[in-house]
């Protein structure tokens, strides 16, 4: 007869998780809670007159053309790197687990670039595609383009998602590298006895096996895009040529840091993270009943 353990009350377990609601509570619950409240006024420049106006910025901002241009412009920047960085990064990772020889220079090879810091990753990809002095830019020229991506929109949107997905392939790769060296091997080694070639052994054994991690990296990929791609943009184009990269994230920043306009700012952080909260609600609840566990 097996006994059954009872523990009396104790506050290490509080002492322990401690420091991290801590955190918690400073560096999110807080600022969340001052955005949300801050949302709800309109103050000067200077600080020295706030007025209570309840819901008016959000209604400002909905009737404003260029936020619901942002929202556009976010929609298709997020999609576009999510998609990108996750492909490559996925052939990437298929064909390292291929290779016999040189396989650990080639993986550090690839995982470089996710230490580099995203204002200097964009500044990496201003000077290679600088209209006057880049590398690409002249290339481009030689073929009879003309590259200006400080003039043309197209263009800039271009170079950022590029910059983007670059900056956030080496994460991507890390994580499908470790989910496909976590497939037992009998099973790929039986499929080709078999005579299943590589695609279908991929498509039919690896990819269904993957497609937790993949699930993982979706969401992490949109969130990375959201939010983590400022410095990026920043670096670049600063939101030009016209606004026309000028995504929802580094919005929030030129209302609140250059308009000073903060009550904007805060209410447009607040509808940021709610959009971010409701597609990590909707991915959970509905693109994972997909995911092969």
């Amino acid at each position: 007869m097996l006994k059954r353990v009872h523990f009396g009350p104790s506050l290490l377990p509080f002492l322990l998780v401690a420091p991290q609601i801590a955190v918690t509570l400073v560096f999110f619950m807080w600022p969340a809670g001052q955005a949300l409240y801050q949302s709800l006024l309109v103050e000067d420049m200077f600080g020295l007159s706030t007025e209570f106006v309840w819901f008016e910025n959000f209604k400002d901002l909905f009737s404003d053309s260029y936020y619901l241009g942002a929202f556009k412009r976010t929609a298709l920047f997020s999609f576009a790197v999510a998609t990108m960085a996750m492909g490559i990064a996925l052939v990437l990772a298929a064909m390292v687990d291929r290779i016999i020889r040189g396989v650990y220079v080639y993986r550090t090879l690839l995982i470089w670039p996710y230490a580099v810091a995203p204002v200097v990753a964009g500044a990496l990809w201003v000077f290679m595609f600088d209209p006057t002095l880049g590398i690409f830019a002249y290339a481009l020229n030689t073929i009879g383009y003309d590259w200006n991506h400080k003039l043309n929109g197209g263009e800039a949107m271009t170079l950022v998602v590029l910059a983007a997905t670059w900056k956030q392939i080496a994460y991507n790769f890390l994580f499908f590298v470790a989910a496909i060296q976590s497939i037992p091997k009998p099973l790929i080694e039986a499929a080709a006895i078999d005579g299943a070639g590589p695609f279908k052994r991929f498509w039919t054994i690896i990819f269904p096996l993957i497609t937790p991690t993949m699930f993982f990296l979706l969401v992490v990929n949109i969130v990375y895009a959201f939010f983590d791609t400022f410095g990026i943009i920043h670096a670049i184009t600063q939101g030009g040529p016209y606004r026309a990269t000028e995504i929802l994230v580094y919005k929030v920043w030129y209302d609140g840091a250059v308009a000073i306009d903060l009550g904007s700012s805060a209410a447009q952080s607040v509808i940021l993270m709610a959009i971010v909260i409701i597609m990590t609600v909707v991915q959970f609840r509905y693109i994972e009943r997909k995911v092969e566990y």
